[in-house]
C-alpha cells in the first residue's frame, strides 16, 4: 500500500464500484429488508453548481441513508432537479443580452427552446457534482420537476384546487419585480438597508382653522396616488381632524383624514399618506375603507399618466422633481436622515415596487388547518424544537399565496380565455374544442405561469408518480427524513406538508431537521458575489470528498442555528483519514488475520479496555446518528479512532504481539473492521477502500451496522486504563522537562504504587522507562 491515501486516484473508482453493484437502487439491495427509509432530496437549481449549503445539505442526507441502509433497510435516496422558473429565465435572458436580443424579441416557443437546451447542456451538472462528493443516490429514479410526469401533477393539482374553490383570480398588491416583470412571493423579496431621508410634508386642510396636517414619508413619488391621509383613533393630536379634508400637494386633489388601527403615533408625525396602489399596509387601509385606487407607478418602474406631469420619468427622477416642487411652494416642512429596509428580488437585486395586479391565488385558510395540527401533535417532529414553534406562528398568521407569475419558463397554467371575451376563462388540463361561452371563437391559454414553489410543493409524491397509483408510490410514500435550510421552511417544507394531506391524506415526512446555515469564519453569509464564498468543489479537488464531508461535519452540531465554516477542519479531516490509512497499513502489513476462536480467554487488561471502548461508541455513535447528532457522533468517532484506538491500543499492541498475547491480533482486525463500518457513512471512500484492499467479496455499503456486545462494557476497566493514560502521561512530560531523547531508555524514580504489574508494565513500554523506585 501507498505510505500516503490518494483520493484522486481512488475515489472515482470506488463510485463506479458502487453504481456497478446497482445497491443505490432500493429493489437491488441484498437480503430480506421488510423496512423501509426513504429520502426525497431538495432539488437543487438547474442553474445551481455545487455550493457549501448543498455540501452540507446533502452530506447530511446520505450520512443518514448510508446508516440506515447499513442497518438492513430497503433504502431510497431519490435525486432530482428543480426547473426553478425566475432563476433559470434571468440566466438564460442574461445570455441573450449578449447577443444583443431579448426574450421579447425571440417570442415565447423559440425562448423556452432555447431555455431547454441550456438545460440539456447545464442542468445535469449539479447532479455529477454531487457524485463526486459521494452521493448514494438512486440515480435511475431521477426526476426533473418539468418532465413529462411531474407536468401531470402540476396541472392535476392545479385543477383540483379549482375546482374544490381554494384557487381564485382577482386584484390584489402584489411584489412587483420591475426588472423580472413579474409577481413575487414576499419569502423571496430580500431586504436591505439603505441611507435615504424621511420627508415632513404639509397637507393644506380645507375647512378648518388648523393649516396643515404634517404627514412624513420616504417615498415622496407615490403621494401622486394618495385617497386619504390616516392618524391612529387614539392619537388626541389629531381628534379635531378626523373626518375632515384636505388638500393633497402639487395633484390639488381634495382627501378626507381617516383613522386605522394599522397606524404607528410613533412613526413619523403619527399622520400617513395613504397610497392604496403602491403600499401593502395603505391597500388593507383602502379596502376598509373604500379608497380609490390609483396607480402612479406602472409595471416597468415609471410614472403612468396618473402621475400627471411627472409620467415616464423613472422612480429616482420623479422623487427629485417632486421634492423640488414641494420645496418652491413651500410644503416641505423639515427633512431628515432615515436608514431604512428595502424589499428587493431575491433573484436579480431589483428593487421591488408593490403593484396592484391580477393575480391567482391560492385560498390558505381551511388548506392549513391540518398542517397546524401534525406540527402541534408532533406526526411529523421538527428538529431543533425552535423552528416547531417558528412553523407553527407562521401557518397561524399566514395569508393567501400568489401563485401566478408573469413568466415564460414555468408549468403554464390550464387556463383557458375566450378570445372574444378575455375576462372568461375555463380551468382544463387540456385545451375544450370549443368555447363554453360564446361556442364557437378560439380559446387563448392564459400566458402566467404557477410560482416554482407549486411545483416544488408536491415533491415528496409527485416525484413518486403521483396522480397515477404507482408502486413507487405504493412502496415508498409517505418519506421518513427531510433535511433543509431554516430559510425555506416557509417556501417550502410547511407548503409540501399541506399539498401532501390535501392531496394523500398523508403525512410527506416524519421527521425534518432543519440543519445550520454554513458561514464564513467571521460570521458572514457565504455568497459568490460577495466574495465570501467556499466552492467545497475545489476543496474536494485539493482535499478529496472524505476530507470536505468530514470537515463540514465536524464544524456543525445538531441544535445550531449558524455554523462557522474553518477550513482547517478539511485539513484535520485529511490528516485523520491519512491517519487510518497508515492504521491499516500497519496492521495489514504486519498481521496475518487471526482465525482463532473465541476471545473471552487470554484478554489482557489493554483488550478489555478497547472492547470496552469500542462497544461503548457503538452504542453512542448509533444513539448520535438516530438522533441526528451528526458532528457529535464524528467529533466522538475521531477520538476514538485516532487518541484511543491508535494512540493508545495501537501501541500497546506492538508489544503484546511481541510476546505472543494472541487475542491482540484478532481484536485488532476486529476493531479496526468495526471503526469502519461506523466511519462509512462520514467518510464512504476511504472506508471502503480499505475494506476492498483485504480482498472482501462484499461492499462496506450493504454490511450490517456493527451491534454493540454490552457484556464487554467495564467502566472499572475504562477507570483503571484511565490511571495508566495519567501515569504515561505524567512520565512523558518529566521526560520532556528534563529534555531526555525520545528513544533513550531511562530509570525513572516513579512507584506507580495504584497499578498492578501487568499495568506498571504497559507504562514503562510506553515511556521507555525502568523503575527505580
Amino acid at each position: 500500500m501507498d505510505s500516503k491515501y490518494n483520493p484522486k486516484q481512488n475515489e472515482e473508482r470506488i463510485y463506479k464500484l458502487w453504481q456497478g453493484s446497482g445497491f443505490f437502487n432500493p429493489d437491488k439491495l441484498p437480503g430480506k429488508r421488510k423496512k423501509k427509509f426513504v429520502v426525497m432530496i431538495p432539488p437543487p437549481n438547474i442553474t445551481g453548481s455545487l455550493h457549501m449549503g448543498h455540501a452540507l445539505d446533502n452530506t447530511i442526507q446520505d450520512i443518514v441513508i448510508r446508516f440506515e441502509r447499513m442497518k438492513g433497510k430497503k433504502t431510497l435516496w431519490l435525486p432530482g432537479t428543480d426547473h426553478a422558473g425566475i432563476a433559470t429565465q434571468n440566466v438564460v435572458e442574461k445570455e441573450l443580452t449578449k447577443e444583443g436580443l431579448t426574450r421579447h424579441q425571440l417570442g415565447r416557443e423559440k425562448f423556452v427552446k432555447r431555455v431547454l437546451e441550456w438545460k440539456e447542456k447545464y442542468g445535469h451538472l449539479i447532479l455529477e457534482q454531487l457524485k463526486k462528493l459521494g452521493c448514494s443516490c438512486d440515480w435511475s429514479r431521477t426526476r426533473f420537476t418539468l418532465d413529462e410526469g411531474y407536468t401531470e401533477a402540476v396541472l392535476a393539482a392545479f385543477v383540483y384546487y379549482y375546482k374544490k374553490g381554494f384557487i381564485y383570480r382577482g386584484p390584489r398588491i402584489v411584489n412587483w419585480c420591475p426588472r423580472c416583470q413579474t409577481a413575487i412571493s414576499d419569502i423571496e423579496t430580500k431586504y436591505k438597508e439603505e441611507k435615504g431621508k424621511l420627508w415632513h410634508i404639509r397637507y393644506k386642510t380645507k375647512n378648518i382653522n388648523q393649516k396643515y396636517i404634517v404627514v412624513a414619508t420616504t417615498r415622496p413619488e407615490t403621494m401622486l396616488g394618495d385617497t386619504a391621509v390616516a392618524v391612529n383613533p387614539k392619537d388626541e393630536r389629531y381628534k379635531n381632524l378626523i373626518g375632515e379634508k384636505v388638500i393633497l400637494p402639487i395633484m390639488n386633489r381634495v382627501i378626507p383624514v381617516i383613522t386605522s388601527r394599522l397606524i404607528d403615533p410613533n412613526f413619523g408625525t403619527g399622520a400617513l399618506k395613504v397610497t392604496p396602489a403602491h403600499d401593502p399596509v395603505d391597500w388593507k387601509i383602502g379596502k376598509e375603507n373604500k379608497l380609490a385606487i390609483i396607480n402612479v407607478i406602472g409595471p416597468d418602474g415609471k410614472m403612468t399618466s396618473e402621475a400627471g406631469g411627472y409620467a415616464g420619468l423613472n422612480i429616482k427622477q420623479a422623487k427629485e422633481e417632486i421634492i423640488n416642487e414641494l420645496k418652491k411652494q413651500g410644503l416641505i416642512e423639515k427633512e431628515e436622515d432615515y436608514i431604512h429596509e428595502i424589499p428587493t428580488c431575491d433573484r436579480c437585486g431589483a428593487t421591488i415596487e408593490p403593484q396592484i395586479s391580477e393575480q391567482w391565488f391560492l385560498k390558505m385558510d381551511e388548506l392549513i388547518k391540518p398542517t397546524i395540527k401534525v406540527v402541534k401533535t408532533d406526526k411529523i417532529k421538527i428538529i431543533p424544537l425552535r423552528y416547531k414553534k417558528i412553523l407553527t406562528s407562521w401557518l397561524e398568521n399566514i395569508e393567501d399565496w400568489c401563485i401566478s407569475r408573469q413568466l415564460w419558463w414555468g408549468h403554464q397554467l390550464p387556463v383557458w380565455h375566450c378570445e372574444k371575451s378575455p375576462t372568461k376563462f375555463v380551468v382544463s388540463k387540456e385545451k375544450p374544442e370549443k368555447c363554453p361561452f360564446c361556442q364557437g371563437c378560439e380559446l387563448i391559454r392564459s400566458e402566467d405561469v404557477l410560482d416554482t414553489w407549486f411545483s416544488s410543493a408536491l415533491w415528496p409524491f409527485a416525484a413518486l408518480g403521483w396522480p397515477a397509483k404507482t408502486n413507487d408510490l405504493k412502496n415508498f410514500y409517505p418519506t421518513n427524513f427531510l433535511t433543509t435550510a431554516a430559510d425555506i421552511i416557509y417556501l417550502w417544507v410547511a407548503r409540501m406538508i399541506f399539498s401532501s394531506l390535501e392531496f394523500t391524506k398523508k403525512i410527506p415526512f416524519k421527521e425534518v431537521y432543519i440543519h445550520p446555515t454554513i458561514l464564513t469564519l467571521e460570521g458572514k453569509r457565504m455568497s459568490k458575489s460577495l466574495g465570501t464564498g467556499v466552492d467545497p468543489l475545489e476543496l474536494i479537488s485539493q482535499y478529496g470528498a472524505d476530507a470536505t464531508r468530514l470537515g463540514i461535519i465536524l464544524s456543525i452540531t445538531r441544535d445550531q442555528q449558524a455554523a462557522k465554516f474553518d477550513e482547517r477542519n478539511v485539513l484535520a479531516a485529511r490528516n485523520f483519514i491519512n491517519k487510518l490509512w497508515n492504521i491499516n497499513r500497519f496492521i495489514s502489513g504486519t498481521i496475518e488475520q487471526n482465525k482463532s476462536g473465541s476471545r473471552e480467554k487470554n484478554l489482557s487488561l489493554t483488550d478489555q479496555w478497547i472492547l470496552s471502548r469500542m462497544n461503548s461508541i457503538i452504542l453512542s455513535t448509533t444513539s448520535k446518528l438516530e438522533n441526528y447528532e451528526l458532528g457529535e457522533a464524528a467529533k466522538e468517532l475521531y477520538e476514538f479512532a485516532w487518541h484511543e484506538f491508535a494512540d493508545w491500543y495501537l501501541e500497546i499492541a506492538k508489544f503484546q504481539i511481541k510476546e505472543g498475547q494472541g487475542k491482540t491480533l484478532e481484536i485488532l482486525n476486529q476493531t479496526l473492521r468495526t471503526t469502519l463500518k461506523l466511519l462509512h457513512p462520514f467518510i464512504p471512500f476511504i472506508t471502503e477502500e480499505i475494506y476492498q484492499e483485504k480482498n472482501e467479496k462484499n461492499l462496506l455499503m450493504v454490511l450490517d451496522w456493527p451491534q454493540a456486545e454490552k457484556k464487554y462494557i467495564n467502566k472499572k476497566i475504562e477507570e483503571k486504563f484511565s490511571q495508566i493514560k495519567e501515569a504515561v502521561t505524567k512520565i512523558r512530560n518529566y521526560r520532556a522537562e528534563n529534555k531526555i531523547e525520545p528513544r533513550e531508555f531511562i530509570k525513572a524514580p516513579f512507584k506507580l504504587e495504584n497499578l498492578q504489574e501487568e499495568e506498571k508494565k504497559i507504562v514503562c513500554e510506553l515511556t521507555r522507562i525502568t523503575l527505580s523506585l
